[in-house]
């Protein structure tokens, strides 16, 4: 097993690629705690007999992520091997001129400010172990730009730029970062993203949904669980050497800007 034994904590964990990624890093031998924001979620999750535990926290909150750190660092006897920054928002879509400032601020808060306070209190425990991994769920909208959807795109953008930066600061104490960047992810979620580009630009969702395989050289949506691989292998000691990267799992995304112009 990949990472047998190994303490992990995922955020947003309870839901889509969290979820998968903390399943799956349990079943290849991990401890895995997770936060999610949705309480009926995290009691689901929260069951003994498996090598998952969950809180409930939001972790824009940062009286949510110290008690979330706490209660993790006790169940891990004070140990962490690795963090994967995964929880998220989409964000609001439309035009830049319709967009409040209180939405705008919302979108980065969850997707960058949480980064933020997760890493503050788990660099110190890497830190002092001498290494560790920290992966950050970015976007290929953080690499190519996204019409309509400008908070989503500049908050992905914020945490490469976080991922290549904490890289050269933290490879001197033995602790890799690096981003992964999903593309287009089948399911309820990437519906509503759909719907809701649709109605902005007053046309169907399935004119929208098409744009967005055909921009895609693969010509097909991705998985939580490709995710959950990428995010694994980086995670393990087969990724030793690998830091300052921003992994793009996406079918190789040829535009973005096709779809919502």
């Amino acid at each position: 097993m990949l990472l047998e034994n190994k303490c992990v904590i995922v955020t947003g964990g309870c839901n889509g690629i969290g979820r998968a990624i903390a399943e799956l890093f349990a079943r290849e031998g991990a401890r895995v705690h997770v936060c999610d924001i949705d309480e009926a979620r995290v009691a689901k999750m929260n069951q003994p007999e498996q090598r998952l535990r969950a809180t409930r926290a939001d972790v824009s909150c940062e009286a949510d992520v110290d008690l979330f750190f706490d209660e993790a660092l006790r169940y891990f006897q004070g140990s962490l091997d690795a963090i994967i920054n995964n929880a998220g928002v989409s964000g609001p879509t439309g035009p830049i001129e319709s967009m409040s400032l209180r939405s705008w601020k919302d979108t980065f808060e969850v997707n960058l400010h949480s980064a933020f306070l997760c890493l503050r209190r788990a660099v110190p425990v890497m830190k002092k172990a001498k290494g560790g991994s920290i992966v950050n769920i970015s976007s290929t909208a953080g690499q190519m730009g996204y019409p309509l959807r400008t908070p989503y795109a500049a908050a992905k953008w914020g945490l490469i730029g976080l991922t290549k930066s904490l890289a050269m600061e933290l490879g001197p104490s033995g602790i890799r970062v690096n981003a992964v960047c999903p593309g287009s992810i089948e399911g309820p979620r990437m519906d509503r993203v759909i719907s809701q580009e649709a109605e902005a630009l007053g046309i169907d969702p399935s004119k929208v949904r098409a744009g967005y395989v055909r921009q895609c050289s693969m010509r097909t949506f991705i998985n939580s669980e490709d995710i959950a691989e990428a995010v694994m292998f980086l995670c393990s000691d087969k990724a030793a050497r690998i830091s300052g990267q921003a992994l793009s799992v996406d079918g190789h995304n040829e535009t973005l800007a096709t779809v919502a112009l």
